[in-house]
């Protein structure tokens, strides 16, 4: 079973970055897409950026310019490097596969708060 831990986050002044990363146990993280996710309070969960096993990437038009998704295989670990963070990112930010078919367990999740 693989375990995700969300790290990274914290409370940034509008304008600044911040990295967060997402440490997978299991070799599997390996063979799939992987996405970073956030869920805003009375909002749905919602995918902002996505990388493929090849490192082919996608974003959600609200964080496209503004945010960059990598990963490291041989680190089991992804990243969301966020900057020029506006308010509206405040959010709980998740890792887990970009596949709608298959997810593994939910972390808990890093909260990234954006003050105006």
């Amino acid at each position: 079973q693989v375990q995700l831990v969300e790290s990274g986050g914290g409370l940034v002044q509008a304008g600044g970055s911040l990295r967060l990363s997402c440490a997978a146990s299991g070799s599997i993280f390996s063979i799939n897409p992987m996405g970073w996710y956030r869920q805003a309070p009375g909002k749905q969960r919602e995918l902002v950026a996505a990388i493929s096993t090849g490192g082919s990437t996608n974003y959600a038009d609200s964080v496209k310019g503004r945010f960059t998704i990598s990963r490291d295989n041989a680190k089991n670990t992804v990243y969301l490097q966020m900057s020029s963070l506006k308010p509206e990112d405040t959010a709980v930010y998740y890792c887990n596969t970009a596949n709608p078919n298959y997810k593994y367990v939910w972390g808990q999740g890093t909260q990234v708060t954006v003050s105006s």
